[in-house]
């Protein structure tokens, strides 16, 4: 029997969408007013799910604590209320998209999991937009 276990988390953080490679008039055109150079930000919110069997002891997939934990611990704690393109390592080159945002999280979490969960994270930028990575 396999279930599915969720836990969601809130983070603010603030971000300039912009290529180095492309010109001003370009990186404009793509990512409009979310190339600020001034930068912009968003109230993020953050589901990660875990599938997986229930253990036969507990009656879990995965203690919900240290879920919360490990996500507080590599996400939360590096990412809230943070400049994500000037304060952190993962987007000083890296555009941080809400895509590449999403998958820097799963590749954060992943190793400090057992191999035999599925890891799903969705990211919602705003309530209408949100994306979904699953490895």
């Amino acid at each position: 029997m396999q279930v599915t276990v969720c836990r969601t988390e809130h983070f603010n953080a603030a971000h300039r969408l912009h290529n180095p490679a492309c010109s001003a008039e370009q990186n404009q055109q793509v990512f409009g007013l979310c190339n600020n150079p001034n930068y912009h930000g968003h109230n993020y919110n953050l589901t990660v799910r875990l599938t997986g069997p229930v253990d036969t002891d507990t009656g879990y997939v995965f203690d919900m604590k240290q879920l919360s934990d490990l996500i507080k611990r590599e996400v939360l704690n590096r990412f809230d209320h943070r400049n994500l393109n000037l304060d952190t390592d993962e987007f000083r080159t890296l555009n941080p998209t809400a895509e590449n945002i999403a998958v820097v999280i799963w590749q954060r979490l992943r190793p400090h999991l057992d191999a035999g969960l599925a890891l799903s994270v969705t990211l919602y930028e705003t309530d209408r937009n949100f994306v979904e990575y699953h490895g």
